[in-house]
């Protein structure tokens, strides 16, 4: 005769497979379960509007770039690109220069990779580079000099930055430890694959 599960063992799994904390906030994450052994999660996803919340915080950012550029980023907007299996970051730049006449205003695209960060358990952006520098009138005399502060600026915003942190109980099982394996990027959200250790 098959036992009901308690209610306090109803509240565990589900604690288990569905809160999770993103930088401090907590957000919904779908658990996918193995059919062999039902409480154990084959894989976890997240959602595009997930890493666009993480992003979020890091804006609005300002930098004074070699005492040439102050450099103002905000309005990130993420994307997906699973031909790459890279996460797409476009924001919006205001540059001012005691070398141009007046500011300028202009787009930064970059691009990262996905990786687990087995220290900190949260998987983080990795490899950033600057896919695409717009600028508009005065500034585009200085394109060298843009591009190498967006360069600078990509490996400080985003080289490690978490989009997301597991609790340790979403990696531990029966007694057995599980981590994150295989990342892979699809078209509206992120699927990470667990893996007893």
């Amino acid at each position: 005769m098959t036992r009901p599960a308690t209610p306090s063992r109803r509240r565990f799994l589900l604690a288990a497979l569905s809160g999770v904390s993103v930088a401090g906030v907590t957000v919904s994450m779908t658990a996918y379960i193995t059919p062999t052994f039902p409480f154990i999660p084959s894989h976890y996803t997240f959602s595009l509007q997930q890493v666009q919340d993480a992003v979020q915080r890091k804006f609005p950012y300002q930098r004074t770039m070699s005492q040439v550029f102050d450099v103002s980023l905000t309005h990130p907007v993420v994307g997906f690109l699973p031909d790459t299996n890279r996460v797409v970051v476009k924001l919006d730049a205001h540059l001012v220069s005691p070398f141009m006449p007046q500011p300028v205003d202009g787009v930064f695209t970059l691009s990262s990779e996905l990786a687990y960060d087995a220290t900190s358990k949260s998987v983080v952006l990795r490899s950033p580079n600057v896919d695409n520098v717009s600028v508009t009138g005065q500034a585009q005399a200085y394109t060298q000099q843009i591009n190498a502060a967006a360069a600078v600026l990509a490996t400080q915003l985003l080289t490690n930055y978490p989009i997301y942190t597991f609790k340790p109980e979403e990696l531990q099982f029966a007694g057995v430890n599980y981590e994150p394996g295989t990342i892979t990027i699809l078209t509206k959200c992120i699927r990470v694959r667990i893996v007893e250790k």
